[in-house]
């Protein structure tokens, strides 16, 4: 948790919000305070703060308390216990009431709409009923619309708790005080428009059904929104969680979180480097794909650095310690997300700035029909009647379906696609990308290791070179060997018999196969057994290395026979992919910590024009500011843990689902298959879903619009209300089912027909 309150600054913890119109506040308030500059996320649920001194925490947290929220200073985060209930007990209140209200309110929903069953005294149950979905289950809206009243401001939440408030307690009065309480009592399908003074109008079921509906359409946000912490729980979780140490002599298994600056460790092969090192003894390859995203090993000896996370793939290492705790590197890449998701550009929900200017009409338009009532000589109760039906009116039942549907309709088709959509704040997202970053290994690369070619000498076979470098290879631990052994197998048909295998440290293999003596690795170390290499395959050495291809020279009997070249191999459809995204109008960039040749190779291959090579890992997200501070908006697409940062600091993040846990927390959207074409597809769906979303908001509001002066003149009869009201539900429901027709590109089809 970046927190340091000796250099003024400091994250808070805030609790309380319920739209990105509360951060907003908040983050006014903060601002208002001398020497406070302070920027608040909705999704992450944080306040970062820089202040300057004289200022204390404690009074960045009054403030946050005076404006009617919550604010605490963070625990450092720690790794997960494994735990499913841990990040879901903040959801468990919410969920609770929203069990509550779909058992309730449907019952009610029933009895109002279906006069068939409105048995003697169904008003009665109806009320038994309603009042704890209106009380209990809408008590977040409620509680929300007295800080906003509080405050002088108006949100979606204002609209609910006014809406079904007014629908609850006219109720009320027409059961009591008017005859809508009588036995007997049916509310009939009459569409004739007549004013009456709403003695026996009840609207429970609207009261009800809105709580309902708009409840778990915030459930289903919260519970998206609570998973911002999971890519920092993510990323400590890569971290080993024991080590080996070396001490006076003797060999001491401790956790990593005793271990101190200067201990020596030791790495044994297939385990996790425990903290940032280095290398005292023993040489090996080092798997650092977790980390930097780049799928070829890092050869390892005395005095080499390592990183801690990474894994060990061949022998036995001993490392001293040189950074430990928030000092590593892991810690390092995990202050970065956090810091690129607390400086993410908060949207504010569509409903929320129409509710702001929406709100203030409607109340303002219900004082002025009961002011004109009475002041006509319309007695005072069908002036009320009147006044209560504008409120009643506004209050949105489409519009509680408006987001939920199109985002359940539309995240499902996305799953059928392979695409995972996390929340409506990314669809907005997507409508402005212009620019869209690639990461190279493992998302426009396969990232793994493969043969690639074989050239040979002295009129030597392709298939008796793999056979017998295959087998040598075959009996090593190191990742290239085995792409090797891979590849030799599936081309040769089978592999020769390994005996007197050797490791040589730093230079390859060695070893009899069916009585041959076989040399495979580094120049060198056929150089030692007088092997050198022809012009030929000199030749085809410096060509694999140009193109950024790992070459392994072979040799047997006293002479060099081929070179063999493994590399990570461009992914059959990222060219379609590339082709795709640049037809929805988006500049590709190709970004990768491989040197320019490399990179180069690799976008000619697949049509990409801009290259951004030689990048550290942890300079990606530097990359993406970079781009956005040139007026782009970017979209992100990587696989990575160095990846993670840049996903969250993009505009929209896409993460590979074939990645690791950590890119995929940080992203927006996660492509489930790992083809990059679903990167178009999602981001095509996302833009429907979108423009879907927004067409029932205005359908539900113009519904509301339309049917205000109908109750501003007294003329909106129940039934009306209620059939004008299931009429603009229906056609919402109805248009965001028009999402399931959606179509995956040419040439993606594929994927839609597996997942049918």
């Amino acid at each position: 948790m970046s927190t340091d309150i000796e250099s003024g600054r400091v994250e808070l913890a805030i609790g309380g919000m319920t739209c990105a119109s509360c951060a907003n506040r908040i983050e006014r308030k903060l601002n208002k305070m001398d020497g406070v500059t302070a920027t608040v996320n909705y999704a992450t649920e944080k306040a970062s703060v820089e202040f300057a001194p004289g200022v204390s925490p404690d009074e960045l947290i009054a403030t946050v308390e005076k404006a009617g929220y919550t604010a605490e200073l963070p625990a450092p985060p720690k790794p997960d216990s494994g735990k499913e209930e841990e990040p879901d007990d903040g959801l468990r209140p919410l969920r609770q009431r929203l069990v509550t209200a779909v058992v309730l309110s449907l019952p009610v929903i029933a009895m109002a709409m279906i006069p068939a069953i409105q048995f003697e005294g169904w008003q009665w149950l109806s009320l038994t009923l309603a009042a704890p979905v209106v009380v209990y289950a809408g008590w977040p809206f409620h509680r929300a619309a007295a800080i906003n009243l509080r405050h002088g401001a108006a949100t979606m939440d204002t609209l609910i708790s006014l809406g079904t408030l007014a629908a609850f307690g006219w109720s009320l009065w027409a059961l009591f005080f008017g005859t809508a309480g009588e036995l007997g009592i049916k509310h009939g399908f009459e569409f004739s428009m007549t004013r009456s003074d709403g003695s026996m109008n009840i609207y429970l079921e609207a009261a009800a059904g809105v709580t309902m509906f708009i409840l778990a359409g915030r459930y289903f946000e919260t519970r998206s929104k609570r998973r911002a912490g999971a890519a920092l729980r993510a990323l400590l979780e890569l971290g080993a969680k024991e080590v080996t140490v070396v001490r006076d002599g003797r060999e001491e298994r401790i956790p990593v979180d005793r271990l101190s600056v200067g201990d020596v460790f030791v790495v044994r092969p297939g385990e996790k480097v425990a903290t940032d090192g280095t290398v005292e003894e023993g040489s090996s390859a080092v798997d650092a794909s977790m980390l930097t995203g780049e799928s070829v090993p890092v050869e390892v000896g005395p005095g080499d650095t390592v990183v801690g996370a990474t894994v060990n793939a061949g022998g036995r290492l001993l490392v001293r310690a040189t950074r430990i705790g928030a000092d590593t590197q892991l810690a390092q890449m995990a202050r970065l997300v956090e810091d690129a998701q607390t400086g993410k550009a908060q949207v504010q929900r569509l409903a929320d700035r129409i509710s702001g200017i929406f709100v203030p009409i409607v109340i303002a338009l219900a004082i002025g029909t009961l002011g004109f009532w009475i002041g006509t000589g319309e007695p005072l109760a069908g002036a009320f009647t009147a006044a209560v039906a504008v409120l009643i009116i506004a209050c949105p039942c489409a519009l509680g379906l408006a987001t939920p549907t199109a985002l359940m309709v539309g995240t499902g088709r996305g799953a059928q696609l392979g695409i995972l959509i996390k929340g409506p704040e990314v669809l907005e997202s997507t409508r402005a990308i212009d620019t869209v970053v690639l990461d190279k290994t493992g998302t426009v690369t396969t990232g793994r290791m493969a043969l690639v070619d074989v050239i040979t000498a002295g009129g030597v076979s392709e298939k008796e070179v793999l056979r017998l470098a295959g087998a040598l290879e075959n009996a090593s631990e190191h990742p290239i060997a085995q792409a090797i052994a891979k590849g030799a197998l599936e081309r040769a048909g089978e592999l020769g018999t390994v005996e007197d295998f050797a490791n040589v440290e730093g230079l390859g293999v060695q070893g009899m196969v069916d009585g041959h003596g076989v040399l495979a690795g580094r120049p060198q170390l056929l150089a030692e057994w007088s092997q050198r290499l022809t012009p030929d395959l000199e030749a085809a050495m410096a060509d694999a290395q140009a193109l950024g291809r790992t070459a392994v020279a072979v040799g047997w009997d006293g002479e060099a026979r081929a070179v063999i070249t493994v590399a990570d191999q461009v992914k059959p459809t990222s060219r379609e992919a590339i082709e795709q995204l640049t037809g929805l109008g988006l500049r590709p960039v190709l970004l990768t910590g491989d040197n320019e040749k490399v990179a180069r190779t690799v976008a000619d291959a697949v049509g990409i024009d801009e290259v951004i090579a030689d990048v550290l890992p942890q300079d990606k997200v530097d990359v993406v500011k970079r781009l956005q501070s040139e007026g782009r908006t970017v979209a992100m697409v990587g696989d990575g843990v160095n990846d993670a940062a840049a996903l969250a600091q993009a505009d929209l993040g896409l993460a590979m689902g074939t990645g690791t846990d950590v890119a995929i927390e940080a992203s927006d959207l996660t492509l489930v298959r790992g083809d990059l074409r679903a990167a178009a597809d999602a981001i095509r769906l996302s833009r429907r879903t979108l423009g879907t979303i927004k067409g029932n908001l205005f359908w539900a509001f113009a519904y509301n619009v339309a049917a205000l002066p109908l109750a501003a003149t007294g003329l909106l009869t129940p039934m009306i209300a209620g059939g004008a009201m299931a009429f603009s539900s229906v056609f919402v429901v109805s248009n965001s089912l028009r999402l399931r027709r959606f179509k995956a590109l040419t040439g993606a089809a594929d994927r839609s027909v597996a997942a049918n």
